[in-house]
């Protein structure tokens, strides 16, 4: 039976590098954000993580093909009007509630179903026992616990919101255009919010369990920081195999050694730049948000935060705050 495991959060939190790290696992097959492949693929023809256009994919195309006898076949203005009604941050109250109304509950059926026929597709052309979704979208992930396939696992990825926000007023490289984008740079309130937010929302989740005929049943989150999956990287990928339902007999991490990791290909239409580098790669924390981050907005972030930044502990002592703040960015990869 496949097993979809599922990685909720923010953007921005690392969940492009631990999917990647899950996908070199045997029977793993990791998808990136599938959520986006209406809209970055299937409408936009996109670059896979290939470097492949996204119709021109192998996989991609085979995929399609089994789940829908081909791309053209999905109907994308009715995907559209099913993520306004039933997919949207603001719908996650009425999808907690212990039950939904007969016509909500056949929306939110029929709009996961798009996608879990994803995930059935893949699992079936490349013979994975489980499939990974990185869309960290709370509506979705919502949706799933009252449609989503039988076995679903959700890894809530959690990282402290100053690395967040700071990630987020970055110029990176784009590998699609070749050029350095920037990134909205949202005020320090608004990402203290947006973080809370969902991070609250996967909590409650985590509490009410997977819906089943109107039963609740079995574990269905788990948390980790992404600073303790960048502090043992064999140790956290063996807890997210064991999470997973993977076998643990024989199990090779030897891909992941010497603080660096072996990435071979993902196919991911949407997701962190990274999701197009392969071979070794170095791990480790980038905190540089300690020093970057203006005083103003690390305070501001650090106050409205707080209750989940304990929760999380991340309530330990911050260094001395910098007299003069640096401006320049480093365009280097940072995971």
């Amino acid at each position: 039976m496949m097993r979809l495991c599922y990685i909720g959060g923010i953007g921005r939190s690392g969940s492009t590098l631990v999917e990647r790290v899950l996908n070199e696992l045997p029977g793993v097959c990791g998808l990136g954000e599938v959520a986006q492949v209406w809209d970055n693929g299937v409408r936009d023809n996109r670059l896979c993580g290939c470097g492949a256009a996204f119709r021109d994919c192998p996989l991609w195309s085979k995929i399609g093909e089994y789940a829908y006898g081909g791309w053209d076949n999905v109907d994308l203005d009715r995907i559209t009007w099913l993520r306004t009604v039933v997919g949207r941050t603001w719908h996650v109250g009425l999808l907690a509630a212990p039950w939904l109304g007969e016509r909500r509950r056949a929306r939110v059926i029929e709009y996961v179903d798009y996608h879990a026929r994803i995930y059935a597709a893949a699992a079936a052309v490349t013979g994975a026992r489980v499939v990974v979704d990185s869309s960290k979208d709370t509506a979705l992930a919502y949706g799933l616990r009252w449609a989503g396939p039988a076995d679903l696992r959700i890894l809530h990825l959690v990282r402290d919101p100053r690395g967040v926000a700071y990630s987020w007023m970055r110029r990176v490289h784009d590998p699609e255009s070749g050029t350095d984008v920037g990134v909205p740079r949202f005020p320090a309130a608004r990402c203290a919010l947006t973080w809370s937010g969902h991070n609250a929302a996967y909590d409650l989740l985590g509490r009410l369990g997977r819906r089943r005929h109107g039963a609740v049943a079995g574990r269905l989150v788990h948390r980790m920081r992404y600073e303790e999956f960048l502090a043992d990287p064999p140790g956290a990928a063996g807890t997210l195999s064991r999470f997973a339902g993977l076998p643990q007999t024989g199990l090779d991490l030897s891909y992941l050694s010497g603080g660096e990791v072996e990435l071979g290909e993902l196919h991911s239409v949407s997701g962190n730049r990274m999701r197009f580098t392969t071979g070794r790669l170095a791990l480790r924390v980038d905190d540089a948000w300690r020093t970057g981050l203006p005083v103003a907005a690390r305070r501001t972030l650090t106050g409205l935060c707080a209750p989940l930044l304990r929760r999380y502990g991340y309530h330990r002592p911050l260094p001395p705050e910098p007299s003069v703040v640096g401006t320049g960015a480093d365009h280097r990869m940072k995971v």
